[in-house]
């Protein structure tokens, strides 16, 4: 009798040990996928430490540049933000979603940019996501997603972070460009994709020596929200490179200047 009882209370202090793990949210990076049309795709999704559900929770969208392409969901956590949240994670108290472009795929194509948007509303249901502190940011060809996605769903995100992108089809890659170039009529794309976003904040970020997209393509997107009335911030870092990614989500104003935008003031 004495055996039995002494179990059973080890039992129950194991049973009570385990109790508050129960419910608990994992946090960290996290393996997700998403299924639109059949397909399945393989994406991340960075959660705070302290992550509770009794508050909503601002959301970033990040969408990588062309050398992180794939399926296995894994590269988009190398570069960009997500290199910038291992380093100091506690200047992201974000839930930041990474999909993965699959392979000779861009952001601007609809099943690539639906995959983007399903991943988001999938972790914006799952971990208490704020709808109206969504931002949409990206690098390189993730940067010209971030225009691109920017004019099909207006008034979806409540700021942008364009880093070394652009908006007309690149010499050596003219696939990669913003959509709104296509049509003949527009003679100015860059007007055309400030007029669409509207008033949606920008800060965008450039190296003045890059040598894979000019930086004219950021200067003149520059020009042309400055023209029409947008509510824009360029930064251009002399010197450097393509890489302008990681000078870019170091700055000390970044976090401070994405919390104090919404879709409801």
């Amino acid at each position: 009798m004495l055996r039995r009882t002494s179990v059973n209370l080890t039992f129950f202090l194991i049973l009570l040990a385990a109790l508050p793990a129960f419910g608990r949210v994992q946090t960290g990076f996290l393996d997700r996928t998403v299924t639109v049309s059949g397909v399945t795709y393989h994406y991340q999704v960075y959660v705070p430490a302290d992550f509770h559900s009794k508050k909503k929770w601002p959301v970033i969208l990040f969408l990588h540049g062309a050398g992180e392409r794939g399926a296995d969901g894994l590269l988009p956590t190398d570069v960009g933000i997500a290199h910038a949240i291992r380093l100091d994670s506690s200047r992201f108290p974000f839930v930041v979603v990474m999909p993965q472009c699959l392979k000779d795929k861009i952001w601007g194509e609809p099943d690539m940019q639906a995959q983007a948007l399903a991943a988001l509303d999938a972790s914006i249901k799952d971990f208490h996501g704020d709808r109206n502190r969504v931002y949409l940011t990206g690098l390189s060809m993730g940067g010209f997603g971030t225009w691109e996605l920017a004019v099909s769903n207006p008034g979806r995100f409540a700021a942008l972070v364009p880093i070394c992108s652009g908006v007309r089809p690149q010499k050596d890659w003219p696939q990669l460009r913003v959509t709104a170039s296509d049509d003949p009529k527009i003679t100015d794309p860059h007007a055309e994709v400030a007029r669409r976003i509207g008033s949606t904040p920008v800060w965008m970020f450039h190296g003045d020596a890059d040598q894979a997209v000019p930086v004219e393509e950021s200067r003149h997107m520059a020009e042309a929200l400055k023209a029409a009335g947008g509510n824009f911030k360029y930064t251009e870092y002399p010197g450097v490179n393509h890489n302008s990614w990681d000078k870019a989500y170091a700055e000390p104003e970044l976090v401070p200047w994405l919390l104090s935008q919404s879709l409801r003031h």
